[in-house]
């Protein structure tokens, strides 16, 4: 038993002078993953965040589900966070930056969110991008005073809850809700001649909300949801989809409107190909799954062609007045082109950045008291960040444009806007085609 204690307590001990050393040798950084540098001034006020800097988290999925698309969205605030540092920072300091992976998954993103409030200080977060994350999250953050900023979690339950109160003004989005998007993917199915649609949807906060949004559109339009009274859910978790697959697409139905993540939907639509169900359905798709990869995911008919050619989708569009511009610095900066809902994460943190700036404090208190201000008018337009943060400090009032669109914010978080038709071509190139609005 001594020897053994004795060996335990060694290296116990070593581990010890080990991470000791390992902090000792990091160096201070104002972009991370998981530092957290000592605040220049206490915050007293109850308030998450900082008064006299800008402690910024992103809370968005760079594994798991949905990291096709939320990878190049942390990458658009890094650009943003770089930018502005670039011009003087906020608060006469540049922003500390933290990252985190929620991995699309609602406890990691609950553990995730809670370290950026408890450890990091984070004034404010942009994210979750997954629905059923922010829910998570938000638990976390609004009793905390830290402002969410999504750029992805469209569920229109988030604005039932809002106009109930409950989130006391630290929510907001930059993507419209999917109350709106369900009305354009109706409204498209409509147009392209489908009159008996089924729905398919990931059984969670987004699929369901969206869900719920889109037969009810459709219907208004006179279509028939012939699944209405068994719609089919699916799991995101399971292993096999052959139920869910036949559930949608058994009935025959002109369309199936597919609300989807791109693992596990990529899963399902293919279960449904190899049951020969998806013969002369048009396929209907949403933001969640418009990546290039995901055609190719479920994969080729034995002809050589994609199982997935000729599937339509909606997704919010991106129309701001600093859109050109950011599209070319993005892409010289990155080598990418702009994906869906880089837009919105760049506005999100850009009016993060802006309001702490009109506030002088980088709490969430602060920061919630000033965002709708330099995000609605009136006040000067204003599309690049570095001159809305320089008016604000001089006590101009502005009115943010974004590079996703005017970004105004109403009193629930939420903001309107158009939604882009896309196409899988036959390469499997994505294309958009068109342009509606609710």
């Amino acid at each position: 038993m001594t020897k053994r204690f004795f060996s335990a307590l060694c290296l116990s001990l070593l581990a010890t002078v080990t991470m000791i050393g390992i902090v000792a040798c990091q160096p201070p950084s104002t972009t991370t993953n998981n530092a957290n540098p000592t605040a220049t001034t206490a915050n007293t006020s109850g308030s998450g965040g900082v008064k006299d800097s800008l402690r910024l988290g992103a809370l968005l999925p760079v594994t798991g589900d949905l990291s096709s698309i939320g990878a190049p969205m942390v990458k658009s605030i890094d650009f943003l966070v770089e930018t502005v540092n670039s011009c003087g920072g906020v608060l006469d300091k540049p922003i500390t930056f933290i990252k985190e992976d929620d991995r699309t998954d609602p406890p990691a993103g609950a553990e995730a969110m809670t370290k950026l409030v408890k450890v990091d200080n984070v004034g404010a977060v942009v994210g979750a991008f997954a629905s059923s994350v922010s829910t998570a999250a938000l638990a976390i953050a609004v009793p905390n005073k830290v402002v969410m900023i999504s750029p992805g979690s469209t569920s229109p339950v988030f604005s039932e809850r809002a106009k109930k109160g409950e989130f006391n003004g630290y929510w907001a989005r930059t993507a419209p809700p999917d109350t709106y998007q369900a009305l354009a993917l109706a409204n498209l199915a409509y147009k392209k001649g489908a009159r008996k649609v089924a729905t398919l949807v990931i059984n969670n906060d987004y699929g369901v909300g969206f869900e719920k949004a889109f037969v009810e559109a459709f219907e208004k339009l006179g279509g028939t949801i012939v699944n209405k009274s068994r719609p089919t859910r699916y799991d995101p978790k399971a292993t096999t989809f052959e139920a869910e697959a036949k559930g949608a697409f058994g009935s025959k139905p002109d369309a199936v409107a597919a609300i989807l993540y791109p693992d596990s939907g990529g899963a399902v639509i293919k279960a449904a190909y190899e049951q020969g169900l998806t013969k002369d359905v048009q396929i209907l798709l949403t933001d969640g799954v418009k990546t290039e990869d995901f055609p190719k995911l479920i994969g080729n008919a034995p002809d050589g062609k994609l199982i997935l050619a000729g599937a339509i989708g909606t997704v919010p569009g991106a129309d701001g007045k600093s859109l050109e511009t950011f599209a070319k610095n993005f892409k010289a900066k990155t080598g990418e082109e702009l994906g869906a809902f880089v837009p919105h994460s760049y506005d999100a943190a850009a009016l993060v950045a802006i309001a702490a700036e009109a506030a002088k404090d980088g709490t969430g208190d602060g920061i919630k008291s000033k965002i709708r201000e330099v995000a609605n008018a009136p006040g000067q337009e204003v599309s690049d960040v570095c001159e809305a943060i320089k008016l604000v400090k001089a006590g101009t009032e502005i009115d943010y444009q974004g590079a996703s669109g005017n970004v105004d914010i109403d009193e629930f978080g939420d903001v309107k806007g158009s939604y882009d038709v896309w196409e899988v071509q036959a390469d499997g190139k994505i294309t958009v085609i068109d342009r509606v609005s609710p």
